[in-house]
């Protein structure tokens, strides 16, 4: 059964940095193509990244503007995303995602 558990969100100002994580198992991880999915408060879903199974290729929304940095750890079956400058707009539940599998999310709020 394949399992993804998000994990790192959290209440920040905006400016501040979060690493999200999102441990995975229950299918080959290294073999994977891995996507980072927000969906803000009352809003639909929106991509924010994607990593091939080697991390030597990245793609980022527009909206990432150079802040986020999607990564990976294949030998602990683990997806990163590590978000710096962060601002309100960011607020969302952040979901990884493998095909069309997510996990429950982490909760990211950008206030002051």
């Amino acid at each position: 059964e394949v399992q993804l558990v998000e994990s790192g969100g959290g209440l920040v100002q905006p400016g501040g940095s979060l690493r999200l994580s999102c441990l995975a198992s229950g299918f080959s991880f290294s073999t994977a193509t891995m996507q980072w999915v927000r969906q803000a408060p009352g809003k639909g879903l929106d991509w924010v990244a994607t990593i091939n199974p080697t991390s030597d290729s990245t793609l980022y929304a527009s909206f990432v503007k150079g802040r986020f940095t999607i990564s990976r750890d294949n030998a602990k079956n683990t997806l990163y995303l590590q978000m710096n400058n962060l601002e309100p707009e960011d607020t969302a539940v952040y979901y990884c995602y493998y095909w069309s599998t997510r996990g429950r999310g982490t909760q990211v709020t950008v206030s002051s």
